[in-house]
């Protein structure tokens, strides 16, 4: 039988967009375009055929542009956006953005924004109910230090589907790994939750290996199990941490190349029916 193989985290920027904030000179290798013509040979070498394309930009415009994308390029298969969740108009602009079919998903940079608490904000209530109406996916870009308030907003909207992105970005380098272990092992036990195997390599150390990332993949696996757990690259960060093949290896090695986790459960979230509820 023939697997549907999806990377479920990748993204395409055009540096003279200007609107990336965090994209400068100083982001070394990243800081250029890269677009379709990238990736294409990356993901003919690993026989996937298909990838999520993820925003990097906190503006509707990129996510209108990453659209774009995503109608002229055959092997996006949807697109995670951007809303400002806390905009009176967030409802509308979801409803606006939401037509377009290949809109799988949204979402905030939790991670780059002040407030540590910002997720338990009522104001963000209307633009989640607007997230279940739609079917839309809520990709969680979070740090340890925000996953209690993760947990209540996911325990608050049971009809959403909040995907964490790159585990939450554990502490590999120092291997402090609590109560990031335990705040995750809370959080898979929500039906409505998963979790992508991504990132990882970007929080090791420079030189890393199988066995530096495994205590958290491990965790990940064994919490949110093959059934809610996605590969995904993170391209094209992860050529600052040893590149799409290493990553890709590593993460077969550890999740024994499981083909729910390396794409037939992004295809159930993020693509069927809008990714309406992940619960298995």
């Amino acid at each position: 039988m023939t697997h549907r193989r999806i990377d479920a985290h990748q993204h395409y920027w055009r540096v003279a967009r200007g609107d990336y904030g965090w994209l400068t000179p100083a982001s070394g290798r990243l800081y250029r375009d890269y677009m379709p013509q990238d990736l294409s040979p990356l993901l003919d070498a690993h026989a996937i055929g298909e990838t999520i394309l993820v925003q990097a930009a906190p503006s509707v415009a990129e996510t209108r542009f990453l659209l774009e994308i995503a109608r002229d390029t055959q092997s996006v298969a949807g697109v995670v956006g951007w809303v400002d969740f806390a905009a009176d108009d967030a409802p509308a602009t979801i409803a606006s953005l939401a037509q377009e079919r290949l809109l799988v998903g949204l979402r905030p940079m939790v991670q780059d924004i002040a407030d540590d608490d910002w997720l338990l904000d009522p104001r963000l209530d209307a633009a989640f109910a607007a997230l279940a109406a739609h079917g839309l996916v809520f990709d969680a870009l979070v740090l340890p230090r925000h996953l209690r308030q993760l947990l209540a907003r996911a325990r608050r909207h049971p009809n959403v589907t909040f995907v964490i992105d790159h585990a939450a970005k554990p502490f590999i380098r120092t291997g402090t790994l609590d109560p990031w272990r335990r705040e995750i092992a809370e959080l898979a036990a929500l039906p409505n939750t998963a979790c992508k195997l991504s990132g990882l390599p970007t929080e090791a150390a420079e030189n890393w290996t199988v066995a530096d990332v495994a205590p958290c993949a491990d965790h990940v696996l064994a919490n949110f199990g093959a059934a809610r757990t996605l590969w995904g690259s993170d391209w094209p960060v992860v050529e600052l941490a040893g590149g799409y093949r290493r990553w890709f290896e590593a993460a077969q090695a550890l999740a024994g190349a499981d083909p729910g986790v390396f794409g037939e459960n992004a295809a159930r979230i993020y693509l069927s029916t809008r990714g309406r509820n992940v619960r298995c």
